[in-house]
């Protein structure tokens, strides 16, 4: 098939398509943007690839050129004639008209052969957050993510301690992965445009992550420290054993006024399995 997304563009207008702002629809349909994200995931032959909201199907052909399989998740039915137009004679895809967030994923994999897991999409925008968040709850032990996000949640998502981006989130996802920064796009390479731009970022499984005596007290101690942002440790986690605390801050030469902000995941770690053991 001699693909372009500008042959997508002209698909999608004689097919009449309607575009759904409930759905977050915004299409690559740009052959360089494309090309970017397929060769910084750097897919081996063996990999089997999910890919959460695949449109027109624009980034699904190339990922279908490089991947043991993709399995695709679309919520929308209405795109069924546009997909199966535009990825005729490709063998290694199947499309799932289902919300991700409500498919057993762990299931459907479980029928393919690969060795290994990655997630490439352009993620919708409005559930980024909801998406990733599921992948790691439900342990879905994908060992990459190459996803295209709002830049404003990119840079929260990949926010250093320190930083004005720096919240719960960041410290939830840099335990659980190494992550950075692929590209830029610019809201251009989109139909329909939207009013922001993108980042592509990758986000990569860590094989060895810091210890911790209790995940669940560990994340709840996290989102507890960033309930009011400007406010102190002190102050945020007042229900807690605030003398253990306060002797684990000492230690890095730290005190109750510092803010959840200054705080890097590893001290969190710290603070929380002390906080653990002292409950015992």
């Amino acid at each position: 098939m001699n693909y372009s997304p500008y042959k997508t563009k002209e698909l999608l207008q004689n097919n009449n398509f309607n575009f759904k702002k409930k759905f977050g629809q915004n299409f690559i349909v740009d052959s360089n943007t494309i090309d970017g994200i397929i060769n910084r995931a750097d897919i081996k032959e063996d990999t089997l690839v999910i890919e959460i909201g695949p449109g027109a199907g624009a980034l699904t052909y190339k990922l279908c050129q490089h991947a043991k399989h993709v399995i695709c998740f679309e919520i929308d039915e209405t795109l069924k004639p546009i997909l199966e137009n535009n990825l005729k004679g490709v063998s290694n895809v199947s499309i799932i008209f289902e919300d991700f967030l409500k498919a057993d994923v762990k299931s459907v994999i479980k029928n393919y052969e690969f060795s290994k897991l990655y997630i490439v999409a352009n993620l919708p925008y409005y559930i980024t957050t909801p998406i990733i968040v599921k992948v790691i709850e439900d342990k879905l032990n994908v060992d990459k993510l190459v996803v295209m996000v709002q830049k404003e949640v990119g840079d929260r998502f990949k926010a250093k301690v320190g930083t004005k981006d720096y919240n719960s989130l960041s410290i939830f996802l840099n335990y659980h992965y190494d992550i950075k920064k692929i590209m830029d796009v610019s809201r251009k390479v989109f139909m329909p445009m939207p009013n922001v731009d993108s980042i592509v970022l990758e986000l990569v499984k860590k094989e060895t992550k810091y210890p911790l005596v209790s995940e669940s007290h560990f994340f709840k101690l996290v989102k507890d420290s960033f309930v009011q942002k400007r406010k102190t440790i002190k102050n945020n986690l007042s229900n807690y054993n605030i003398q253990v605390i306060e002797e684990v801050l000492k230690k890095h030469n730290l005190d109750l006024t510092v803010r959840a902000e200054n705080i890097p995941l590893e001290l969190f770690i710290e603070i929380s399995n002390e906080l653990v053991k002292n409950d015992r």
